[in-house]
């Protein structure tokens, strides 16, 4: 569809049903368009009211420059209808042919009239649908009313002329067709017939055959009608046409809007890459993980000509080459100038032209990098797990209670040492099955408590000096723990117990990987925004190697022969459980070499009553 035919299709579109698609072809269709054109727009009007006037506004331009485009069409073969009679009376004078002396002074006239009408702007000033559907308009008397008068004189003061002056009828009808109402065109056709048919009863009053004339009135008289009501109809299927067309396009626009805000939101990255390596459309993820750090512009780009893409192009490549792409995807590796590199597992899918089934015309690539899969891949194997785990420790505990109350009443009766030592091994083990289990319930899917206001800074002092006498290590300057505090209450939304629980594991961790000495294990409890409380747990020691690092947070993940691996997994789980969370890092307190888990608490501000 042409430029032309979209913008007259606003035009046409505002219409509603039968004749009146065009608002300037019924008086129904007019009447809808002038009620809504004249709805004023609100002064205290939404963001999203006002753009829907603003839209319904330039709906309403485009429609009028399609008017007045259709209008001065027809006002430039006016004019060039007007030359072309003018210069036929002077063509005709030059020959020697008898016509009147008014013939070449009135088509001089209307070729005059013509060109200004066309030429002067300020002359078509007011031409609109509304004002040309009226018959007492200037715009109508103009244009149509002219072409009447004037092809009406010429037809009547020249019957004895050879040339037929009625066929200029249709210039009158043809636009009236178009331009208005379906009434106003049987009128303006009724008016031409009226003017054919006055002029032939005056021949006959003058002595011509009656017969003949009246029979080439009626048939002028006939195909005046049917080119009027000829026009009205292909403007009206044209309107009915377009008005589909708008919808379609409107519907294609939307849906094609609404699939961009799906991609561009999508955490994947989506690239889709012709055969020559253009990419024709990209989302941000993908334009990040296309990038060492530096923006990739928009779409569309080409992948040829970058180093680091080399072995993208080349999957690319190798998909259209194969015509298919394994379902579970394969990685690339990108290397970057400054020494980064990422591996990127590809997914393509790909579209197939219409005009030939065989061969691909794009090729759709879901982009992710490998440690997202395999992160995600990981949270997925851990849920299910801690779901397993959960069932089992549930089965376990008791079997684990019948086994403690039966080697209570084996030790009662033990009286050799050995027996005795036993006996105190058995109940040692359940002791630690019985933790184990309790830690596995504690952060198994249940009901999550609501938080609490709590005073850390008073919690974290409690804590600590209850660590020290619960663990009898040696107080004053010899401590091996320092705690750092603030004075006056920081209120955090968290549970008590649990968050006790999450402290006195980490002090734990420190303790035994901890270098012996005074001040070895800091604990430290800063304010650094409105919205967030810092504690920090940190220890002097050994860093922690990497390979370690890496499943710190891992559930059943231990160095210790005796451990659970479920310590730091609580710990996690308790603090993204109450909108916190907690991170590793190796640097310390002036940068000495150890190790520091920080927790990030959501702090309270409003006054209340917290818990110590």
């Amino acid at each position: 569809m042409s430029e032309a035919g979209r913008v007259d299709a606003q035009r046409l579109a505002r219409s509603q049903t039968g004749d009146s698609d065009l608002s300037w072809f019924g008086p129904s269709a007019q009447d809808s368009m002038d009620a809504e054109w004249e709805e004023p727009e609100a002064a205290g009007q939404s963001g999203e009211d006002s753009q829907f006037f603003f839209r319904r506004s330039r709906r309403r331009q485009a429609g009028e420059g399609a008017f007045q485009r259709l209008y001065r069409a027809f006002l430039a073969a006016r004019a060039a209808l007007g030359l072309a009679l003018f210069a036929t009376q002077l063509v005709a004078a030059w020959l020697g042919s008898a016509s009147p002396d008014w013939a070449l002074p009135l088509s001089g006239f209307y070729a005059l009239q013509a060109l200004a009408l066309w030429m002067l702007p300020w002359l078509q000033r007011g031409a609109t649908a509304h004002t040309l559907a009226r018959l007492h308009s200037p715009q109508w008397l103009a244009s149509i009313g002219v072409d009447l008068l004037v092809f009406g004189v010429l037809h009547a003061l020249d019957r004895g002329s050879s040339v037929s002056y009625g066929a200029l009828f249709v210039m009158p009808v043809l636009m009236a067709g178009v331009l208005t109402p379906r009434l106003l065109v049987l009128a303006t056709a009724a008016m031409a017939a009226l003017l054919m048919l006055g002029v032939a009863w005056w021949a006959v009053l003058q002595g011509a055959d009656v017969g003949q004339r009246m029979m080439q009135t009626g048939l002028s008289g006939t195909g005046l009608f049917v080119v009027g009501l000829l026009a009205s109809e292909l403007a009206s299927r044209l309107a009915r046409e377009e008005r589909a067309a708008r919808g379609s396009m409107e519907l294609a626009r939307q849906q094609a809007q609404l699939n961009q805000l799906v991609i561009d939101e999508m955490q994947e990255g989506v690239l889709v890459v012709d055969r020559r390596g253009r990419v024709r459309a990209a989302n941000p993820a993908s334009r990040a993980l296309l990038s060492n750090g530096h923006k990739v512009r928009r779409a569309p780009f080409q992948l040829r000509g970058v180093a680091a893409w080399v072995p993208l192009v080349q999957a690319v490549e190798r998909a259209f080459g194969e015509g298919g792409w394994p379902e579970e995807g394969r990685d690339v590796l990108l290397s970057f100038e400054d020494g980064l590199q990422r591996v990127l597992r590809l997914r393509m899918r790909f579209t197939r032209q219409r005009e030939s089934q065989a061969g691909e015309d794009l090729c759709v690539i879901f982009v992710e990098d490998l440690r997202t899969v395999q992160a995600r891949s990981r949270q997925e194997k851990l849920a299910a797990m801690g779901r397993v785990s959960a069932g089992i420790a549930h089965e376990i505990r008791n079997p684990l209670a019948a086994i403690d109350q039966a080697n209570a009443l084996l030790a009662e009766d033990c009286v050799a040492p050995q027996q005795r030592r036993l006996a105190a091994m058995v109940a040692s083990n359940v002791q630690r099955l019985k933790r184990i289990v309790d830690d596995v319930m504690e952060v198994a899917p249940g009901v999550v408590p609501q938080p609490v206001p709590v005073d850390v800074s008073s919690l974290v002092a409690e804590v600590c000096a209850e660590w020290v006498r619960t663990n009898k290590l040696e107080t004053g300057a010899a401590c091996p723990l320092v705690c750092s505090a603030p004075a006056q209450p920081l209120v955090v939304a968290f549970d008590p117990e649990h968050l006790r629980r999450v402290l006195v594991n980490l002090l734990d961790n420190a303790l035994r990987h901890a270098a012996p000495g005074p001040a070895s294990v800091q604990v430290s409890l800063l304010a650094p925004s409105e919205q967030a409380a810092q504690l920090a747990v940190f220890s002097a020691g050994e860093p922690i190697a990497v390979e370690v690092e890496r499943h710190l947070f891992e559930p059943f993940f231990s160095t210790r022969s005796r451990g659970s691996g479920l310590g730091l997994y609580i710990c996690r789980e308790l603090c993204e459980r109450y909108g916190g969370r907690i991170d590793f890092r190796r640097a310390g307190p002036l940068e000495t070499a150890g190790n520091e888990f920080v927790l990030t608490l959501r702090r309270l501000n409003e006054p209340s009553t917290p818990s110590a």
